[in-house]
């Protein structure tokens, strides 16, 4: 009777010298795809006319610095008002919609608790079937809300996702805990922020992240149920000067006293908005990103 030897698979084995440059090679390509479109888009907004009209467009190589893109679209134009609206809609949105979600999340992990099965089969029922669009913005339109920053807020206050693996989160967490604090006498109110809610950083602020970026980037909303272009979030006049190809500085920013030749190009200050857009989220995502592990994927895997 022969024995077969057990081999390692192949992703256990240690890889070759070849392997492992390789991947440095694979992994450095991939990071300099992601890296030099941001390298542009910065250098671009950073530079003077001459800079631009000797590139013939986008900058790669640098020559010169200049802030006067930033001045421009600082000096109290659509823009500035246009980031003030996505901080306002963002911190207003995450703390509503955390809190909501928070809330729902604890109420469904609780075997116990009043109409559990049927709630949660509603929560799940969303991932199948969304409303679509012309029954919301009739909903929205019968609340009043158009024309109303709580029409970028409520519409998504809970995602049906983030509710679901924070439930999950919350199932895990050791029942013995709960159940000696309500021996002692302690609501559930207290059980959730005394108890849970220290235990829940890492998923309470992946969650809120999401939440945030959600915010941050959406303009689809804004497009559908805001008809007044000095209340449009910073995403929709990216979208709107970018995308769409207008130029920004006739009638947008510049006062009528100031012709073309005085303002910035209309590439740079379209870069300088890009990266306007980009630098809360890329400032924000390392403080949270070692909680992503912890918080999100145990308690989707263990859910």
């Amino acid at each position: 009777m022969t024995t077969l030897t057990r081999q390692r698979p192949v992703w256990a084995e240690t890889p070759s010298l070849v392997e492992r440059i390789a991947k440095a090679l694979v992994l450095t390509g991939i990071a300099l795809a992601v890296l030099f479109p941001i390298y542009v888009v910065v250098l671009t907004s950073f530079s003077p006319a001459s800079a631009i009209n000797e590139a013939g467009g986008l900058v790669v190589i640098p020559r010169g610095f200049s802030l006067a893109a930033y001045a421009e679209l600082f000096a109290g134009g659509v823009v500035t008002r246009a980031v003030a609206v996505s901080v306002g809609v963002t911190v207003v949105g995450t703390a509503i919609s955390l809190s909501a979600t928070i809330l729902a999340a604890y109420g469904l992990s609780r075997p116990g608790s009043l109409l559990h099965r049927p709630l949660l089969f509603l929560v799940l029922l969303t991932f199948l079937f969304s409303p679509g669009m012309i029954p919301s913005y009739l909903l929205v339109s019968s609340l009043g809300l158009i024309d109303s920053y709580w029409a970028l807020i409520l519409p998504t206050a809970i995602n049906a996702f983030n509710l679901v693996v924070m439930r999950a989160f919350f199932m895990n967490l050791p029942s013995e805990i709960a159940d000696s604090a309500r021996v002692d006498g302690a609501s559930e109110w207290t059980i959730l922020t005394r108890l849970v809610l220290p235990m829940s950083k890492g998923v309470v602020a992946v969650v809120g992240l999401f939440y945030a970026v959600g915010y941050w980037n959406a303009f689809f909303n804004a497009i559908l149920y805001i008809n007044d272009n000095a209340k449009w979030p910073l995403q929709l006049v990216l979208r709107q000067y970018v995308q769409q190809g207008q130029n920004i500085s006739v009638g947008a920013l510049a006062d009528a006293s100031q012709t073309a030749s005085t303002l910035p190009p209309s590439l740079a200050l379209q870069m300088a908005i890009v990266v306007i857009a980009l630098v809360p989220v890329l400032v924000l995502y390392p403080f949270v990103q070692r909680h992503f592990t912890k918080g999100v994927i145990i308690g989707a895997v263990k859910g």
